[in-house]
Parts: C-alpha cells; structure tokens; sequence
C-alpha cells in the first residue's frame, strides 16, 4: 500500500484498526523533522538541554518528581479505586507505562512550552494514548483564527489529526504554558533561560579554552623593544611555532617561557581571578535554576541562602514547581478524556503520598482532629476525602 493509500485509511472515519495515526510517518525517522514552533526549537534543546548540566537537571527533577505522583481518580467527591481511566493511564500503550508518558509530557512542557498527547479510540472507548514530538507539530486554524486541527509532520510527510463526525473526543490534547505574545504556542522555561544559558555555557567552553592554553590568560608577546629590528618572515614563524609546540596544552602546563632580546610579554586578558570566574558561573546557574523554578541549593549551586536547610528548600521546590505544575496537566488530561466516559471525572495528585510533605500533611491532620467544633465528615473534606458512606 502506498503512502496515499496509508494515510487514507488511517484517516477513514470509519475504521476501527487501533493504531495511532501518526505511526505512518513517525516510523521514518531520517533527517530533521520540521521546525514548527515560533523559535529554534533545535536549537534551545541543543544549548539546554543536551549541552547545559543546570538545565538538564532542573527538567529531569521536574519532569520525574511530576511522573512519579501517585494519583487519585474522583467523581465529585467519591474517589473511585477503579476505573478504565485508571487503567489507560497505568498503561497508555502496549510497552508503554504511564510513568514514562507522563514524563514526557511534562518534559515537553518545560523544554518547547506545549505538550501533545493523540488518543486512539476503538468503538468510541479510549484505548492507548501517545506523546507527540512538539518540533512536529502544527497548529491549524480557521479564517477567524480558532483551531480546528493539528498537523504532525516528519521528514516532509504530513497528517492531519482532525476530530471525526461522532468522536466523542478531540483526536489530540495540546497543553501549553502561559505565552503573552502568542495565542496558540505555549512559551518554555528553557527559552525564558537563554540568555544564563548562554553565559553558562560560554563561561564552559572558555574554562576549557584556558585549560587547553596552559591556564594562561591572553597576552602578547611584543618584539622591538628599544632600538629592535622587526621580526624576518622567518623568525616569526620560527617563534609561532616553538609556542603551539612548547608552551599551548595541558601537557606543558607551568613550563617556564625563556624570551630572546627583544621580546616582552604584556598581559592581554584578564586571569580568571580577575573576571570572578566561579562567581559569574554560578550566578548563571541560578538565573537557570530560577527560570525553572528549582532552589539553587537542590542543585548543589552555592551562594544561595534563600532557604535555611535542604528540607525546606524541597518543600518549596514541590510546593511552588511540582505541584502546581501536575495539577494544571492533570486537570487538561481529566477535561479531555471525561467525554468519553459521560461523567466529570477528576485526576488530583495524592498528596498523603508525597513524602517531602509529610510534616505538613501531619500538621493538617493534627490541627483537624483537636478541632472538636467539626463533625467527622467536615474533618473528612478538611483533608481532602470524600464524605463517609459516599463511596457506597
């Protein structure tokens, strides 16, 4: 079957082979995919997180701490022990855990600023969910600039996912974060940190450059002092070359420079004391680590003093980064799929189960039970359960 002919049939409305649509062209996976988001998307991965240690460990923290939240499933206020939802989201797919899509979903988020998640439907149930790659995707929209389907493309093939007279969803979920100049693209924490990003990395390379030189800083050597001659063509590259081979690299580190009548040396650049090295690097790394929403001081970056001991500092970084953050695409995810069910379900993360918030749920659940004024059932909402005998 050509090309034509496999689109056309995973398009069919009428079809109920079970398959993500976009396996036809995601299974070529050759050159570079199309560059669909309003900036480098390539780029801000290569600069962040594949060459950036900060970058790469705030969405690693981020993205698993949010995969790993245990989840409760509820119906107004009856929380359900079992239910298809359940099971689509422990196993969105055949070899597939609903850990590791999770963590995609999240990594995308904080990487391109959206998240694209394509459902697959078998006689209007939902049966497998996939995580879409952003710099694939596309949005488009009507003359009056609402959206009315997303386009996945690889490698110059394309499909449209457009939701089918009688689907009871729409064929993808787009989650983006907050973006004030853009009404269909979500903006990232990696290109809100570019600019640390840079100096991070530039502060890196030339660390590296200064190695490579014997850990000399820039200068000169000055030839005519007094009375001298210039330099014969000869004489210089003699020079030139006796410095590449018996003064540059690591190998020749503290080899003492024995100049001939003439020559001086004069100090160009600035030695990394000079520049506060350490100190620039390190307040790039927080500008990152800000951008993200991670303390400093998970990271192991040092001058911060925002938060007296690890602990509380673990205790913002779920407070003010990871919970947020899951309640927003937990939220996205129980809005869509609710159609399908008929009733509005309700994805929340567990919080009895989040270790680094412990102390503060014993806090609740002690400042609760002395609070004699309060009937059982109000003690029960007070901390986040259902009212008793509702479950039957």
């Amino acid at each position: 079957m050509g090309l034509r002919g496999l689109l056309d049939s995973i398009l069919s409305p009428a079809s109920e082979q079970k398959a993500s649509r976009t396996q036809s062209v995601a299974s070529i996976r050759f050159g570079e995919g199309a560059i669909w988001t309003p900036r480098n998307y390539a780029s801000l991965i290569d600069q962040g997180y594949l060459r950036n240690t900060i970058a790469y460990r705030c969405v690693r923290l981020i993205s698993e701490a949010s995969a790993n939240v245990r989840l409760n499933l509820k119906v107004g206020d009856r929380e359900l022990d079992t239910h298809p939802l359940l099971d689509l989201i422990a196993r969105p797919a055949p070899m597939r855990t609903g850990l590791s899509l999770l963590e995609e979903v999240y990594g995308y988020l904080l990487v391109a600023g959206n998240a694209y998640l394509e459902v697959v439907s078998l006689q209007g149930e939902p049966h497998e969910l996939h995580a879409l790659r952003p710099d694939r995707m596309k949005v488009l929209v009507d003359e009056a600039g609402w959206i009315e389907a997303y386009q996945y493309k690889v490698a110059g093939r394309a499909v449209e996912l457009r939701k089918a007279e009688g689907d009871k969803l729409e064929p993808v979920l787009h989650i983006k974060l907050f973006n004030p100049l853009n009404d269909h693209y979500g903006f990232a924490p990696l290109e809100a940190a570019q600019v640390a990003l840079d100096i991070h990395n530039a502060a890196g390379e030339w660390n590296k450059s200064l190695l490579d030189n014997a850990a000399c800083p820039t200068g000169a050597l000055i030839y005519g002092a007094g009375d001298a001659m210039n330099m014969t063509d000869d004489q210089f590259d003699r020079l030139k070359a006796e410095l590449e081979s018996s003064y540059q690299g690591a190998k020749n580190a503290g080899r003492p420079m024995l100049l001939e009548g003439g020559l001086d040396w004069k100090q160009m650049g600035m030695s990394p004391r000079d520049m506060d090295f350490i100190e620039l690097k390190n307040m790039a790394a927080r500008e990152v680590a800000l951008a993200f929403g991670v303390p400093p001081m998970l990271l192991g970056i040092p001058g911060d003093n925002t938060y007296a001991n690890y602990q509380e500092a673990n205790r913002a970084f779920w407070r003010l980064t990871v919970l947020p953050l899951v309640a927003r695409v937990l939220s996205e995810i129980s809005g869509w799929l609710s159609a399908a069910y008929g009733e509005p379900l309700k994805l929340e993360a567990d919080l009895d189960a989040i270790e680094a918030l412990a102390h503060e749920r014993k806090a609740l659940w002690d400042r609760v039970t002395a609070a004699d004024f309060l009937s059982r059932d109000e003690k029960r909402l007070a901390v986040g359960y259902g009212v008793e005998g509702a479950d039957e």
